[in-house]
């Protein structure tokens, strides 16, 4: 049945019970997340077991980003309650409200009557074309956004239901900032005072600073241990989740994904040559909220015993169109390297000698080239003549006897002493 509503019928006849009240997204599924600007688009199902007076049904979206925090140790709940002790921020990005019943007749007390069975009520809107924050639920704060349907009734209770809408920010990791290559390096001294044992150095490279989501970033890292001790190297990708209420900020940061090298002994080396790490489904880069900020970093880091680890952090950016360039325009030519190893396939350990000349020129060919003269000529007269009338008499000569042995040897002895007396 069509979501029309009728007048009001008899008063007993409005007491239905509502059997089913959804609201349902188009193209939820296939899209994977709204963007600015974006129309969604959907219906509200209700199912009634018999006919029931209605004062309104009404669709709100909403959407929000929101920040809080206790002072201290004390929850938030409990800071509330005892007067508002924490911190909040909220700022709204989305606030739409439509009415999904035609207004009622004049006279009728602004009442709607919806007969037994089903009905749907379509709905339609636009997001807004300004640039909207991606969704996003953190430790202390989200950003959500959502619909919401509401049936009211005349003295019963609203009951409603709602639905989360997943909005994208894009970001473009194709973006000049995005493929740059980010590069680091640090030292630290192991020991303390007169103690002290060697330094280890670290020196880490990503080829750009923009991934996506499943992608593998490559490592290139050179560690040094000149210290007396075992290292391991690490790399890990962190999450920095930073929120700003009163003035005041809260941060949160969490391990996402890790990989471990092998132990340097002391005195020893160790190059990384792309070793990778897969980034986790995780939420994109958020950096353009006011209140709440989501960065990533890879950091490289070298377990030391008995002493702080040294670590280095290279900045990271989760966007979400991924990136379509050449990924060796980025790479530095210090890493760039050409296997030669196909050359020792084509070059004979021992060389051959050379071809007869008979056998690669003919005589026929031969006597074609080289005219044939019935008295020699005197020296003189070639001398006088004309100097291209003789140059066909040098082609195809026949080149010396090859030979293994050197017809010429050095000898080395008479040449390695020289002196003069003065």
């Amino acid at each position: 049945m069509a979501g029309e509503a009728a007048g009001p019928g008899p008063v007993p006849a409005a007491v239905g019970k509502v059997k089913a009240l959804a609201l349902v997204l188009e193209d939820e599924a296939r899209r994977g997340g709204y963007s600015s600007g974006d129309t969604v688009s959907g219906q509200v199902l209700v199912e009634l077991a018999g006919p029931l007076l209605l004062r309104a049904l009404r669709l709100e979206a909403t959407g929000r980003a929101w920040a809080a925090w206790s002072k201290g140790s004390v929850r938030l709940s409990a800071a509330r309650a005892r007067g508002g002790a924490g911190l909040e921020a909220e700022v709204r990005y989305l606030d739409i409200r439509q009415s999904l019943l035609r207004q009622p007749p004049e006279g009728e007390d602004g009442l709607f009557l919806l007969e037994a069975g089903k009905h749907e009520f379509p709905f339609s809107f636009q997001l807004p074309q300004e640039p909207l924050v991606t969704s996003f639920s953190g430790k202390y704060g989200n950003i959500q956004y959502c619909v919401k349907a509401i049936l009211e009734r005349p003295v019963v209770p609203d009951q409603s239901v709602k639905r989360e809408l997943q909005v994208v920010s894009h970001v473009d990791v194709n973006s000049p900032a995005f493929l740059m290559p980010v590069l680091r390096s640090q030292e630290k001294m192991v020991g303390c005072w007169f103690f002290t044992s060697g330094p280890v150095s670290l020196s880490a490279k990503i080829e750009r600073k923009g991934y996506c989501n499943e992608e593998a970033i490559p490592i290139y890292a050179e560690i040094e241990n000149c210290s007396s001790r075992l290292i391991v190297p690490k790399a890990a990708i962190f999450q920095t989740q930073t929120y700003l209420a009163s003035g005041k900020t809260k941060t949160f940061r969490q391990m996402l994904a890790n990989v471990r090298g092998n132990p340097i002994a002391s005195g020893s080396t160790d190059t990384w040559n792309g070793k990778t790490l897969k980034i986790p489904p995780v939420t994109p880069s958020i950096l353009n909220c006011c209140i709440i900020r989501v960065e990533y970093s890879l950091a490289v880091y070298i377990h030391i015993p008995g002493a702080n680890k040294l670590m280095i952090e290279l900045p990271l950016v989760i966007g979400t169109i991924p990136c379509t360039g050449f990924s060796s325009r980025n790479s530095s030519a210090g890493q760039f390297s050409v296997d030669m190893s196909w050359l020792a396939l084509t070059m004979p350990e021992h060389p051959e000698a050379p071809p007869n000349y008979a056998d690669v020129v003919s005589q026929e060919e031969f006597s074609r080239h080289v005219p044939a003269y019935s008295q020699p000529v005197d020296c003189e007269e070639q001398l006088c003549g004309h100097m291209f009338a003789y140059i066909q008499e040098f082609r195809f000569q026949p080149p010396p006897l090859y030979s293994e042995i050197d017809p010429h040897p050095t000898r080395i002895e008479e040449t390695q002493s020289v002196s003069f007396m003065l």
